[in-house]
């Protein structure tokens, strides 16, 4: 039982050993609450971008190579500017629903933007995952649309191994690693963004029963 829980079963308590609190004064913590989870969605959605983009810089260009034989690193390039201009506009979404609500002094309009808020996030968590496994199709089949190249490219010492068995090793390291990369992102975000969403759920199931 958190603080606003104590606070909540005190001002429900006619007999109770300290001042009860007023409907406005729980609204208040409720704001304020709510206010403080919407202020640090943005700060760590801002923190990703930021790591991301500093990872990138320190991305050997060696790495790049590979995927500039099968003429993918323009659409790369392209793909990754796309992809900084979309996670702009959701901080951007991100700092709007900060703003309104830091401001309001409504019950209903703030467990509206509550909800607004919430749906946001999940956009964002699922924009995240959805762009990686297209991503990982679209690069996969072009790669193995060329499967000499791409046998030419990573395996360069020309060990002996057949060609058929080699790409079906390739296949199934990648169906494995996008399944991996893809329970890490989730696990990720309904660790980080999950724990928000659900103070924000609860923010708003204690606003329901004050309204």
């Amino acid at each position: 039982m958190d603080e606003l829980d104590v606070l909540k079963k005190d001002w429900k308590k006619q007999d109770a050993k300290f001042p009860k609190l007023s409907y406005d004064e729980i609204y208040k913590i409720i704001h304020n609450k709510s206010s403080s989870i919407v202020k640090w969605i943005l700060i760590i959605c801002i923190a990703e971008l930021l790591f991301w983009s500093f990872l990138n810089f320190l991305m050997p260009e060696r790495y790049f190579e590979i995927y500039d034989k099968f003429h993918l690193k323009t659409f790369l390039y392209v793909t990754q500017a796309l992809h900084y201009i979309v996670v702009l506009v959701f901080i951007y979404l991100f700092y709007k629903n900060y703003i309104a609500i830091s401001v309001i002094e409504s019950t209903n309009k703030l467990m509206q933007k509550i909800i607004k808020t919430r749906k946001t996030v999940n956009y964002y968590v699922y924009y995240n995952i959805i762009l990686y496994v297209l991503l990982s199709i679209i690069v996969n089949i072009i790669m193995f649309s060329n499967p000499e190249l791409m046998a030419e490219t990573l395996n360069p010492k020309n060990n002996r191994i057949d060609e058929d068995q080699f790409l079906t090793i390739m296949l199934i390291t990648q169906v494995v690693s996008v399944f991996i990369v893809i329970g890490l992102l989730w696990g990720y975000y309904k660790i980080i963004y999950g724990i928000l969403l659900k103070r924000l759920s609860k923010n708003y199931k204690e606003l329901k029963t004050l309204s």
